[in-house]
């Protein structure tokens, strides 16, 4: 008995403005301010573990306290917002978005605040 092989196509997203199939993905640079914060925060004992997808439109640096749970913040870089709001931004469990901006450091100080202390 000899199987038929039929062969899968990947049809590009006619919707996506952004060519080829090559997901998004953050920098060396990028990782090394995100990962600063993240070494504070585990310190601090506020987050134990992370994840990072990289899908075509956006990568996303999801934050957790504990591995079963569902994210505690997400840090989401989307290129196709660049000269609009800016590609960086940092989103709550609820979808609420804490802070948007060009710049990821600034992006990323929304954590240097005293909300995020223990008490």
């Amino acid at each position: 008995m000899s199987a038929k092989i039929i062969p899968f196509e990947q049809k590009p997203d006619n919707k996506n403005k952004r060519k080829g199939f090559a997901p998004v993905a953050y920098h060396r640079t990028e990782l090394g301010l995100i990962m600063n914060v993240y070494g504070q925060m585990v310190s601090k004992g506020h987050w134990k573990d992370y994840a990072i997808d990289m899908l075509r439109t956006e990568a996303i640096f999801s934050v957790y306290r504990r591995a079963s749970e569902t994210p505690l913040y997400q840090i989401i870089k989307r290129p196709a917002l660049r000269n609009k709001q800016g590609e960086y931004s940092v989103v709550a469990p609820g979808g609420l978005i804490l802070k948007r901006g060009h710049d990821l450091k600034s992006v990323l100080r929304v954590f240097d605040k005293q909300r995020f202390t223990a008490h």
